[in-house]
């Protein structure tokens, strides 16, 4: 390739390169640039957002969790990696607006929680905004693991994780229902009704 082409294809790489970033500029540019107004913008995303899920609006919940995601990539100077470490902007927003620990979360806050469901102790680590396939999938995800690991539980590991599941909308539903919801679903009809011994030789 001559200098001539090469040079007209790094126009044409930084031509692309400007107008992504125009786009991108536009496509922000009602969002906040700094982190203490990112944060109050992104604690009333969670309030839309838990609003929309109590109210079975689904695809609207979807948004405000791409919008979270456009908020805490324009904190990385329009670069993806906003979950790339703990000081990533999409990880420094989860924490920092996370619930309580023992509290149960809003529809789009982190949080862990204790219930007793499907006969179980269950200590729930619920995902926010920024979880796996949180912009995809209709419910956040979640894990689940026991409080007493001498008694039967949903899984031999005394673990098990929960994405991608989802029932019908129901208006109203908060986070500890739909929890509770997809454990007795899932010793009804994945275990037959029947918990099983945890193995004490897996870790806690």
């Amino acid at each position: 390739m001559s200098s001539e082409q090469l040079g007209f294809a790094d126009m044409l790489h930084n031509a692309a390169r400007d107008n992504a970033a125009r786009a991108f500029d536009k496509e922000t540019t009602h969002l906040p640039g700094t982190w203490a107004e990112a944060l109050d913008y992104h604690n009333q995303q969670i309030a839309n957002h838990h609003a929309a899920m109590l109210n079975s609006d689904l695809d609207l919940a979807i948004d405000i969790r791409k919008e979270a995601h456009l908020l805490a990539k324009k904190l990385n100077n329009g670069n993806p990696g906003i979950l790339a470490g703990n000081d990533a902007p999409g990880c420094k927003l989860d924490r920092q607006a996370a619930a309580q620990d023992g509290l149960i979360p809003m529809w789009g806050q982190s949080g862990t929680f204790a219930i007793e469901a499907a006969g179980m102790q269950v200590r729930v680590t619920m995902g926010g905004m920024f979880g796996i396939g949180a912009t995809a999938m209709p419910y956040l995800g979640f894990a689940a693991r026991a409080v007493d690991r001498t008694k039967p539980f949903l899984s031999a590991t005394g673990y098990r994780s929960f994405l991608g599941c989802t029932v019908p909308p129901v208006p109203g539903l908060m986070v500890d229902g739909l929890v509770r919801r997809i454990l007795r679903a899932h010793v009804t009809h994945d275990l037959g009704g029947r918990l099983v011994p945890i193995d004490p030789e897996w870790p806690k």
